[in-house]
């Protein structure tokens, strides 16, 4: 579950890179919840691997970035009200 979470933070992270070039503001609608499902991939993969929760956090983090830098972008550029 950590290296899917991990997968689906990197996934979001280039779509949120996509979506902080103008006129593609719009694309958050689609990666933020790509993000957030991510991020809750990852955090059921953080509480139930023991040995290696390095992928998971890093998914956890990617993710959280995605979601929080995303939305605000959404709120700056007047797409979420």
């Amino acid at each position: 579950m950590g290296i899917v979470g991990l997968v689906f933070g990197i996934i979001s992270i280039v779509g949120f890179f996509i979506g902080l070039i103008p006129f593609l503001g719009w694309f958050n609608w689609f990666n933020i919840p790509l993000a957030f499902v991510g991020l809750v991939i990852s955090i059921i993969g953080a509480a139930t691997n023991d040995n290696s929760k390095g992928p998971a956090i890093t998914g956890i983090v990617l993710c959280a970035i995605a979601i929080f830098v995303g939305a605000l972008r959404l709120m700056l550029g007047g797409g979420l009200l």
